[in-house]
């Protein structure tokens, strides 16, 4: 008897860890809210005061969280021949009744309204489900688990001494996923090379979110697998095999040997790199000639090459945080190269930190377009 209990348990155990996971059937979910349904028939009769009609909602709500469109529709089968049932009998007990005008239980045309309105957004959302093929509950974790991998993917990895490098991105509308993202990593011999891509999806917001992370996904693959000339070439003939409606993006390649402080960028038509010179107390455009990503086969892309002594900074961002309406591009940059000028003024310990974030408050707070911002520099 104890090892049939043992067997029994962990059979129960196993079914509910499948059902939780999505791949068991659904019928003990089934039998269970069915049960409720003349529960609250029941308590309608006995306690009509504390289970009105439109308590059957409840059983409907659950079974949308829980059960596939096919088994709901047998639930709100039931739910609607309880309601019926709860009619019927309301109906009887007020013909009984000593006062007829005075009872007054029953079902009414809104409360079958309510009923029949939880029912359709119920089958609504259990199709959606379906159509994704994951729980409810197992949806919101697999997007929170996205997110944090694109957030992890885009830290700038531990710098040698003397290097510093501050990144933020913030989303269009405050939403959870961006159409701009970071690629970073530190490769060659030794890991002495940074190369750092900061890319834009066309789209803003949740629209270019799913492209976003299969795009960071395809590209942090490519980072340090490829030399650096080949990585935007293979990247723009990755975009071409998706055949998006919308495929196409921008980015900017930083190769940074972090010995020398001589740099590459290499651009898909990005905005242009802003060096900060300290010697000279001015800032310089770095501009490479790229197309876009996703455009045409064959693409060439020409770098440009730089040098980051101590105390100049490099910063790349997005159109995002330049771009407004009735406003040149060039009068965006210059209005952030001066809001950089203050915000990392020497290029010392711990004087930039924050500084992206701060840029992004100060000249980008459009927050109808997804924003990033990557300062580096030396000291």
């Amino acid at each position: 008897m104890r090892r049939r209990l043992r067997r029994a348990r962990r059979r129960l155990r196993t079914a509910g860890v499948d059902y939780f996971r999505g791949g068991a059937a659904d019928w003990p979910v089934l039998c269970a809210l069915a049960l409720l349904v003349p529960l609250m028939i029941l308590l309608n009769i006995w306690i009509p005061d504390w289970a009105p009609p439109t308590a059957l909602v409840l059983p409907i709500l659950a079974g949308a969280l829980l059960l596939r469109p096919g088994s709901l529709v047998v639930l709100y089968a039931l739910a609607a021949i309880g309601l019926s049932a709860e009619s019927v009998i309301h109906t009887g007990q007020r013909v009984a009744s000593d006062n007829p005008e005075a009872y007054v239980y029953g079902v009414t045309p809104g409360a079958a309204l309510v009923v029949g309105a939880a029912g359709v957004g119920g089958l609504l959302l259990a199709q959606f489900r379906a159509r994704v093929g994951v729980p409810w509950w197992g949806g919101s974790t697999m997007l929170f688990d996205l997110r944090e991998r694109l957030r992890v993917q885009s830290r700038v990895p531990e710098l040698p001494a003397g290097w510093h490098a501050d990144m933020a991105l913030r989303p269009a509308g405050g939403q959870s996923f961006s159409g701009d993202f970071v690629v970073a990593a530190r490769t060659g011999p030794g890991q002495r090379l940074l190369e750092v891509v900061l890319a834009d999806v066309s789209g803003k917001g949740m629209d270019a979110g799913s492209r976003a992370l299969l795009l960071s996904g395809a590209f942090g693959g490519l980072v340090g697998s490829l030399p650096a000339h080949d990585f935007l070439p293979a990247a723009n003939g990755y975009l071409l095999r998706q055949s998006w409606e919308e495929g196409f993006a921008t980015a900017v390649h930083l190769v940074l040997d972090l010995d020398t402080g001589e740099y590459e960028l290499l651009s898909a038509g990005h905005l242009p790199g802003m060096q900060r010179l300290a010697g000279e107390g001015r800032w310089e455009v770095k501009e490479a000639e790229g197309p876009l990503l996703g455009i045409y086969d064959g693409a060439k892309f020409d770098g440009v090459r730089g040098r980051l002594n101590r105390g100049d900074v490099l910063m790349l961002c997005t159109d995002g945080m330049v771009e407004a309406p009735g406003r040149d591009l060039s009068e965006g940059m210059d209005r952030l190269m001066g809001e950089a000028d203050r915000l990392v003024p020497g290029g010392g310990p711990g004087t930039g930190a924050g500084a992206a974030a701060a840029l992004i408050e100060t000249v980008a707070r459009d927050i109808n377009d997804d924003r990033a911002v990557l300062l580096l520099w030396r000291d």
